[in-house]
């Protein structure tokens, strides 16, 4: 502990270090928590589909999009969207039609 003090009471030079890993800890929070429901998934095919969900959901957060507000989005448009188009609606290429519609 003596070898490495200046690393450890480096927090007290930089008031933006934390002393805690609780926002990491806080992240992986709901994947600890969905681990047990994922064993229910049905069958193989339901964890691949919950699996591509739980992606889209955390790409839609990446981009700064209320993963809710994406998902009823995109699930009110989808039935007259068409097949070819259907990169649109992914969470990168919505956010950017949003806001386009608002500026116009």
């Amino acid at each position: 502990m003596l070898t490495r003090w200046p690393a450890f009471t480096r927090f007290l030079d930089d008031g933006r270090i934390c002393l805690n890993n609780n926002a990491a800890e806080r992240a992986l929070r709901g994947i600890a928590l969905g681990r047990r429901s994922w064993l229910f998934a049905g069958s193989d095919r339901g964890g691949e589909r919950a699996a591509a969900m739980y992606t889209l959901i955390a790409t839609a957060k990446l981009n700064d999009i209320a993963p809710q507000a994406w998902l009823a989005n995109v699930l009110a448009r989808i039935a007259d969207h068409p097949a070819s188009r259907l990169d649109e609606l992914l969470p990168w290429r919505w956010k950017a039609t949003e806001d386009h519609a608002a500026a116009a």
